[in-house]
């Protein structure tokens, strides 16, 4: 596997964590609403800071344009998808720390559980179609030009 790829396949693993914190946080016992939203609107800064500024940062300002040089029908098609969830997960995370703002526990906690599905199902679809693709269509040389942007953007985003 090439280290592009294996890199973007380990920051899932680390988003997965979160995940399951995040599931962890749902079954909290509703009287504890004090641990619960700390808890959750520390996810919440989690999700925003590593997870989007700077793991979707390299699939939306990288890899999926380099992906759609190469093929156009991918922007029409896995690409798409991938930068409409990634919308769809900005959104989420609004209406979490929104219900979170107005005390809201059951619809954060039902907001933070289709979240979680949401971006569950959307990393298998990299993990198993959109980073399968992305090896297929590059040579060993792009990916690594690839691998050293990313590196690069780490700098930058952080």
């Amino acid at each position: 596997m090439n280290e592009s790829i294996k890199l973007l396949y380990e920051e899932h693993e680390i988003i997965l964590y979160a995940v399951d914190a995040a599931r962890r946080a749902n079954s909290f016992p509703e009287n504890d609403n004090l641990m619960y939203e700390d808890t959750v609107r520390q996810l919440i800064s989690f999700f925003r800071s590593y997870a989007d500024k700077y793991h979707h940062y390299k699939e939306e300002k990288i890899l999926f344009p380099e992906m759609s040089k190469r093929n156009e029908l991918l922007m029409d098609g896995a690409i798409k998808e991938m930068l409409e969830n990634h919308e769809d997960f900005r959104e989420m995370i609004r209406g979490i720390e929104q219900f979170l703002d107005e005390k809201n526990y059951s619809g954060a906690r039902q907001q933070l559980e289709k979240y979680t599905e949401a971006l569950l199902n959307h990393i298998a679809v990299e993990n198993d179609e959109v980073f399968l693709m992305a090896e297929s269509i590059f040579t060993e040389e792009e990916l690594k030009k690839i691998s050293h942007r990313f590196i690069k953007s780490a700098a930058k985003v952080s």
